[in-house]
């Protein structure tokens, strides 16, 4: 039994809107020996999802509230493990084959790595420890984030601190000079003005100085924190085993190299019945399935979306991923949402599947197999809708 039941939260009644559109453009990578390929198919959501800045629907009138907001996330992302392995170009264009992909009101990412200096401080020690990595890059590469079309980035996971409290200092700093948003800290709530829609975005994850996830009244509380001060919580969470056989989702704790990385679904239903709306999963280097839970959307793994610099691997499943929309209303009703498959390239830089779309047949596949009448349907489309 949940001690926290779900947290009631009062909301402003909106308006109904014209219908907008999100318009997903794959777009190539210059440079890179990349094409952009045929035009990308247009997502048309339901009535009253708005649309992406950057697209080409019509602009809502000022004098109209919006009735629903986008929102895109991504699961992890490594740009380069400086000094040495540096992707092309130093990294300019890194995103170019997927900005048009991550387009709506809020792009969201997990950032596991740190960007500073070497510090001096590392945590695999020197000399370099077994089945230990610490990855960092230059401070400049926010920019590459914010010219992505970044706008919120994750913190709170195992790579944040890999050149110590310094190194994420540097972070914090390197991303408040580009204009990004951050979160993951304990006790962190960012709250962000969505189209006059406040939304608050928590890190959690199983290391020192983030909001816990194995303490699951902590998590509770600071969540209930969250839906007092907006009308949307956003949780990013970086939970679960890593590996390439670790992408089904099952009862119970989950452990790697002897760390408890946490009870996913445990943990996804705690946040949920204290006032989340979302629940943006990744940390296993492999997707996961989606499932619904009291009409709210739970993405357990988004997978591996960046490894420049010969960081993560592409083996196999390993280097699959994509890019997660959701729409929703103010008061927190999912209107609609979509998966669109990415891969890492040779140099690790996050490429649309197009041809193949095999990050979206994987989640179709791994939702109904982990979560049965539970699980999200996930239409060929990429659409993603709740069980009948």
């Amino acid at each position: 039994m949940n001690p926290h039941p779900p947290t009631h939260r009062k909301k402003r009644p909106v308006s109904v809107v014209a219908i907008a559109a999100l318009v997903l453009v794959g777009a190539g990578l210059g440079g890179c020996g990349l094409t952009g390929g045929d035009p990308e198919p247009v997502w048309n959501p339901p009535a009253g999802t708005s649309a992406s800045s950057g697209s080409s629907a019509k602009p809502v009138e000022e004098s109209a509230q919006v009735e629903s907001i986008s929102l895109s996330a991504t699961g992890d992302i490594m740009m380069s493990s400086a000094p040495g392995g540096l992707p092309p170009n130093n990294g300019e264009g890194f995103f170019d084959s997927v900005t048009e992909a991550l387009k709506s009101d809020l792009v969201m990412g997990n950032l596991e790595q740190p960007l500073t200096a070497d510090t001096g401080t590392s945590k695999c020690g020197s000399p370099k420890s077994a089945n230990c990595f610490a990855f960092r890059s230059p401070p400049s590469y926010a920019g590459h984030l914010k010219d992505g079309g970044f706008q919120l980035l994750n913190t709170a996971n195992n790579h944040a601190k890999d050149f110590g409290s310094q190194g994420y200092e540097n972070t914090v700093e390197a991303l408040e000079k580009a204009g990004l948003e951050h979160t993951g800290a304990e006790g962190q709530i960012t709250v962000v003005d969505v189209k006059g829609v406040k939304v608050a975005v928590l890190g959690f994850s199983s290391y020192a100085g983030a909001n816990p996830l194995n303490d699951l009244d902590a998590a509770a509380t600071v969540v209930e924190k969250a839906a007092d001060q907006a009308d949307l919580v956003v949780v990013q969470v970086h939970m679960g085993a890593e590996g390439s056989e670790k992408n089904h989702v099952k009862p119970g704790t989950e452990t790697f190299f002897g760390e408890n990385r946490g009870d996913p679904m445990k943990f996804s239903r705690t946040v949920i019945d204290a006032g989340a709306d979302l629940v943006v999963g990744h940390g296993p280097h492999v997707l996961r399935g989606m499932e619904f839970y009291k009409g709210k959307l739970i993405a357990y793994s988004l997978g591996n979306f960046a490894g420049g610099g010969r960081t993560l691997s592409r083996n196999g499943v390993l280097k699959y991923g994509g890019v997660l929309h959701v729409s929703l209303t103010k008061d927190g009703k999912y209107v609609g949402g979509k998966f669109v498959s990415t891969y890492m390239n040779d140099n690790g830089l996050p490429t649309r599947d197009k041809a193949n779309e095999r990050g979206r047949k994987l989640v179709a596949e791994l939702s109904e197999a982990d979560f049965g009448d539970t699980g999200a349907v996930v239409g060929t489309d990429g659409s993603i809708k709740p069980p009948a």
